[in-house]
């Protein structure tokens, strides 16, 4: 398999920077290059996900199909800080349907549906516990979604989840109905 470095930018994208790649997260494009396998010649992104000691190389002409993406913007950022300080709606449905669907959020690699899976699962000092798979995905998406608010603001992942649980704390009172709020309050 033949290697050579060639341009740096295909389809938008340039080497150097970071994009959002739905599998894996936040990666950055560390080269493009030209490999010949079986014969053909490929043009790769070369992605480096640091936290995870991974690199993956995709072939330009699958970006699009596998959901590459650049950083969000300001605005979708906003959007997302919103949505974590909403309130959390969780369908009345099995857990297993339910985790699968907050899996799907979490690959799809759109950060306002991360955002809510971060919003529907966090759960405060004085609410019940999570059982493992909850605290599993409800992490999972708390980290794609630091990642990216702390490649866009140029912050560490840390002050992205202080960040964000501020505004996870900004929200209604959590695990408890409307009416059981009152209750809880004047207690």
């Amino acid at each position: 398999m033949a290697t050579a470095k060639k341009t740096t930018q295909r389809q938008g994208f340039r080497s150097g920077e970071f994009i959002v790649y739905p599998a894996h997260g936040v990666g950055q494009i560390t080269a493009i290059e030209e490999q010949e396998v079986a014969g053909h010649k490929l043009e790769l992104f070369v992605i480096s996900f640091n936290q995870d000691k991974l690199t993956l190389r995709v072939p330009v002409a699958k970006i699009t199909s596998a959901g590459m993406r650049k950083l969000a913007d300001e605005q979708t950022i906003d959007r997302a800080l919103r949505t974590v300080s909403g309130r959390a709606r969780i369908k009345r449905t099995m857990w297993s349907r339910r985790a699968q669907e907050y899996e799907a959020k979490i690959n799809s690699g759109d950060l306002i549906s991360i955002s809510e899976v971060v919003r529907d699962l966090y759960r405060s000092e004085n609410q019940p516990e999570q059982s493992y798979s909850e605290r599993q995905l409800y992490e999972a998406a708390l980290d794609r979604m630091a990642r990216e608010i702390s490649a866009v603001n140029r912050i560490s992942t840390t002050e992205s989840v202080v960040l964000i649980e501020k505004y996870l704390a900004k929200g209604p009172r959590r695990g408890a109905k409307p009416e059981d709020a009152e209750h809880e309050e004047a207690a």
